[in-house]
């Protein structure tokens, strides 16, 4: 049964094939057999699981369908969930369980989806390699002495090993779709605003958006159906009609116009990567796709702009976890001051401290405007970019990352080199695009994806295009040996 997709699940429980329940069983044991290899789990909800699953079996013997319902999934460790330890991966909350459901949470509940656990992540969704978290590093299952990317790594870990048929993520820079593309699978991140973010702790709130990851273009494509939707607790939630992301998968890709940037085959992007994304425009090509070669001159400033962004929002977000109200408090302190020093200090990691500095800098008196507000400027450029190329094409392609993962601790010493690996996926965020990624060949053994980006609100179309190009190969279809 693990190796079934959400798709598959759903037809196999309506035709009553098996249970949920049964289903749930055989992958929590499944869990507990194979993911001390991974570790891509914080935490497993054994008891609240097959609860759920119970409830699923008996809303389907009362004749209720869905897809989601009574279909297994897992949770990024940063969404809230009543009752649970809801940690972001970091000592700091260690010990807090959250007193709510975030919005995502409850409505995929609502929808029948049973939660089998929370999943490791880089602390506080910081990094692109599952490297820094508090509860150790996530293991890529392709090949164990690799990263599986981040800072969605032990969600995708989980699903690419089999654990789980989909599970959740959030993608600030990249944190789906890097992951997504260095562990075998499909991940979307929808248009900022798309799927709420209230209870979802926040790294940098203007980029920090949720959505899925799965095997397959049409397994997102259910999985956000439950996700996605307004949310009038969430400020930043934008009050769009969600469609059917299901009803155009099958639409033919006779004269659809992909872009193809030049900027994104310069130097830095490994060459066998580069021949693959051509093979993937090739086949789209078969598939009716019209190529057309276009420019987004200011990607080049991207990842300094968003380094000077993004910790920006963190020093202000992460400001509230102070030792008085909540998560870790340091012991015996001398005085206020001492006590928020030493909590901080215990509580974050290096990475964590690292963008906090940073930030605090950029938000200085006498250096915002040199570096704050010029990095907003350079967002608006990127967009602009994007919506002058939207006026030619209909989809823009590329590779999503510039090389295939690495191996654990290869990049410590030098966390510049680990920011670059984001080059691709990082102005999507800052635009507020919608983007995807789909499994697309083999480099050493180790995946590699393509990445789709899409106009504002055409998830659809992204998943359109990626489940035509899933018919006709198979990439997809591959699993790591020994899961």
């Amino acid at each position: 049964m693990h190796q079934m997709t959400l798709a598959e699940i759903a037809r196999g429980l309506a035709d009553k094939k098996f249970s949920s329940e049964e289903l749930t069983k055989t992958l929590l044991a499944r869990i507990a057999q194979l993911d001390p290899q991974l570790n891509s789990f914080i935490t497993l909800t054994e008891d609240l699981a097959l609860e759920q699953a119970k409830a699923a079996d008996a809303r389907r013997a009362n004749g209720e369908t869905g897809a989601l319902l009574g279909a297994p999934i897992g949770h990024k460790d940063l969404f809230c969930t009543l009752g649970v330890r809801t940690s972001c991966g970091s000592k700091m909350l260690d010990n807090f369980k959250a007193p709510y459901d975030a919005t995502v949470v409850s409505k995929l509940a609502a929808a029948g989806a049973v939660s089998l656990g929370k999943t490791n992540m880089d602390e506080f969704a910081m990094g692109s390699a599952n490297e820094s978290s508090y509860y150790g590093a996530v293991k890529n299952p392709w090949n164990l002495e690799h990263v599986p990317g981040g800072s969605s790594g032990g969600s995708a870990a989980a699903v690419a090993a089999r654990l789980l048929p989909a599970a959740t993520g959030t993608d600030t820079g990249g944190s789906i779709r890097q992951p997504a593309a260095l562990t075998n699978l499909t991940g979307l991140k929808p248009t900022y605003g798309r799927v709420s973010r209230w209870g979802m702790i926040a790294y940098a709130s203007s980029l920090d958006q949720g959505g899925p990851l799965a095997r397959t273009a049409e397994d997102c494509a259910i999985l956000l159906q439950g996700m996605a939707g307004f949310d009038p607790q969430d400020s930043t939630s934008i009050d769009e009609p969600v469609p059917d992301f299901s009803a155009n998968l099958n639409t033919s890709l006779q004269g659809l116009r992909i872009g193809v940037p030049k900027e994104f085959f310069s130097e830095g992007l490994d060459p066998r990567i580069a021949e693959l994304v051509h093979t993937s425009i090739k086949e789209l090509e078969k598939l009716g796709a019209v190529i057309k070669p276009i420019s987004l001159p200011n990607m080049q400033h991207a990842i300094p702009a968003y380094y000077v962004i993004a910790p920006a929002e963190a020093s202000s977000n992460l400001s509230r976890f102070d030792g008085v109200r909540f998560g870790h408090r340091c012991e015996d302190p001398k005085d206020l001051t001492d006590l928020y020093k030493r909590s901080r200090a215990e509580g974050f990691g290096p990475e964590v401290q690292r963008r906090i500095l940073v930030g605090a800098y950029a938000l200085s008196a006498g250096y915002y405007d040199a570096y704050y507000l010029q990095a907003q400027k350079i967002r608006r450029l990127i967009k602009n970019d994007f919506m002058a190329a939207f006026h030619e094409v209909d989809i823009i392609l590329g590779p999503t990352t510039p090389n295939p993962a690495w191996k654990i601790g290869a990049k410590n010493s030098d966390p510049v080199s680990a920011y670059l690996e984001d080059v691709y996926t990082i102005t999507a965020n800052l635009a507020g695009l919608p983007g995807l990624s789909m499994p697309a060949g083999f480099v050493d053994g180790l995946p590699v994806g393509v990445q789709l980006l899409a106009p504002y609100f055409q998830e659809g179309r992204l998943l359109n295009v990626a489940h035509q190009y899933q018919l006709n190969t198979d990439w997809h279809t591959r699993s790591p040996a020994g899961f």
